[in-house]
């Protein structure tokens, strides 16, 4: 029986969220503004007879599909909102699932660090594949489970707060995410992040 771990809508996919996941995504890239979804679901090779569901179903484009070892990853996108949802239906009907058969994401971690220092700068950037930290700015930290939970509270961090997207990880077992700016965007930044987990039940 398939599990569904994540099924995360985004209205509006912000710039700098967009421009991180597309320098590894491999499927069709979407453009700013585009409404997205994203499923997580076990067993990982799953994902593949959803994925067939959902192209065929709407008029939509995938952009991510990766098979793990435990997890399967989709997202999709269009301009079109009722489309990704017509699609986001698609799938629940495949799976027998209802909305509120998701489970709640889980915060793990949410940490701001102030006034970073050159050389913790200069490792976080070794590991970066977005904006870089720069020495006295200030690092927003979360981690998370599912991993996909990690775009949502990126996207929506980014609509509230003047931030860099510094690397957000959403595939695996734990989703991580690092912003940083100055010390008060981080924590405008903190705060929509868990506002967004929150408001899809996250404790």
């Amino acid at each position: 029986m398939t599990d569904l771990r994540a099924f995360i809508f985004i209205d509006q996919l912000q710039p700098q969220t967009l421009a991180y996941v597309a320098t590894w995504m491999r499927g069709t890239l979407p453009r700013a503004k585009m409404a997205a979804q994203i499923v997580e679901i076990a067993p990982g090779l799953d994902i593949e007879a959803l994925t067939d569901v959902v192209l065929k179903s709407a008029d939509v484009r995938a952009g991510i599909l990766v098979v793990e070892r435990q997890f399967g990853t989709l997202q999709f996108h269009a301009y079109s909102t009722s489309e990704v949802a017509a699609a986001g239906e698609a799938v629940l009907k495949f799976l027998g699932k209802r909305r509120e058969d998701v489970p709640a994401p889980i915060i793990q971690a949410s940490k701001i660090v102030t006034r970073i220092d050159a050389q913790h700068a200069f490792l976080m950037n070794r590991n970066k594949m977005g904006s870089m930290v720069l020495a006295g700015e200030s690092v927003y930290l979360l981690e998370c489970q599912p991993a996909a939970f990690a775009i949502l509270a990126c996207n929506q961090a980014e609509k509230a707060a003047e931030v860099k997207v510094v690397d957000c990880r959403m595939i695996g077992a734990n989703g991580r995410l690092y912003l940083a700016g100055t010390e008060a965007d981080v924590r405008n930044a903190r705060d929509a992040a868990e506002r967004a987990l929150r408001a899809v039940g996250a404790k």
